[in-house]
Formats: structure tokens, sequence, C-alpha cells
């Protein structure tokens, strides 16, 4: 779903991030960097960010380049499904963020439901694994995997946090705006298939 343009311009960058690890010829070296540039240059011609943020963005990590994860906690009560607002837009998503180092996906699903809603959760089955490109989410410099995890609510109180403004349950036929860069229409009305059909196998892709 996302521009031929982006597309092109995350391979360049990941095919550069690899060469700057691993090659050790001066002249290779000078020829990855090249490639990082345009990748850049891709990006430059096609937004508004400048050349400075976008490197920034593209340099900021360094190995092998793989997909950032994303972690999502599905979380129901009494049918409505368990929404924060995010402070910094106002619109609403499931409780998640980037994975943590040294934290499985179960574990990150926790804290993040805690740390933005302020409820306490047990984690219960991986729902889906959905890659944003194939999804409608807004175009985004990185690759992302979301995993979605269903929690089981078993206490706490709501609360809100430096990242979120108010924590609410919806019904599936009353959602708020949603965060699309976080979650999608589809994949809250996912959610809601596996309330109704706790059997059905694992979302892929």
């Amino acid at each position: 779903m996302e521009s031929k343009w982006l597309e092109w311009a995350k391979q360049l960058q990941s095919i550069a991030q690899a060469g700057l690890t691993y090659s050790k010829d001066v002249y290779d070296l000078e020829r990855f960097e090249l490639i990082r540039e345009i990748s850049i240059d891709i990006v430059s011609q096609h937004t508004d960010l400048k050349k400075n943020v976008i490197k920034d963005l593209f340099a900021n990590e360094t190995g092998y380049a793989t997909p950032k994860v994303d972690v999502r906690a599905i979380v129901f009560k009494d049918g409505k499904i368990l929404m924060v607002q995010e402070r910094a837009e106002g619109d609403w998503s499931l409780p998640g963020g980037w994975a943590d180092i040294g934290l499985t996906p179960s574990e990150v699903a926790v804290k993040e439901v805690k740390e933005e809603s302020g409820y306490d959760v047990q984690p219960v089955k991986l729902v889906a694994v959905t890659d944003n490109k194939c999804h409608p989410h807004p175009p985004s410099l990185y690759h992302v995997y979301k995993l979605f995890i269903l929690c089981e609510l078993i206490g706490g109180q709501p609360a809100e946090s430096v990242e979120t403004s108010a924590v609410k349950f919806f019904a599936e036929n009353d959602l708020p705006p949603l965060s699309a860069a976080r979650n999608t229409k589809s994949q809250i009305e996912m959610a809601f298939q596996f309330l109704k059909n706790p059997e059905q196998p694992i979302y892929l892709d």
C-alpha cells in the first residue's frame, strides 16, 4: 500500500546500513555512503522533511537493518475494547508502543497497558502479526511489524499518563477517532472478530 518511492528509499537505506556495517574496503564504504545519500534525496524530494532530519532517522541505528516491532494490547471488558487517547494528537489507540530490549512481547504488552491506562492485565494469546505496508497506516520511514496480544483485565484503575490524556472502553459500533499510525479501523474490527470467535487462527501480514 505504501508509495514506491518510499519503498525504494527504505530498501536503499537498508542496503547502505548493512554495507557500512560489514564492509572494510574504503571505496566500498564510500559507495554505501552514496547509496544512503540517494535514499535521503528520494525522501527529501517527496516530503517536507529537511535532509538532516531524514539522515538522523536513517542513521540512528547500526548493524543489519531489521523491521521495528510495535506491540499493541487488546483488552476487553463487557464486550468493549480498551483504548487510550494520545496526548500528542488527541486520537485514540490500543495501549502499546515499541518493543523494549530485554522484555518479551507479553511483558511489553503488560507494561504498556499499566503505564498508559492504569489497568493490570495478564497476556492470553497472540492475535495477529501485521506488516504496516499491508495496511492503511500513514507513510513511515521505518518498516514496522505490529504484534497484537489479547490480554485479560485483572485489576487496576483508569489513569492518565504523560503519553495519554484519557482512558475508555469502546463498543465496536462507537469507535473514537483513531491514531492511524498506531492502529487502523480494520485492525480494531479484527480484534472484535477474535472476541466473537476466539478459536480463529492468528492473523498474519
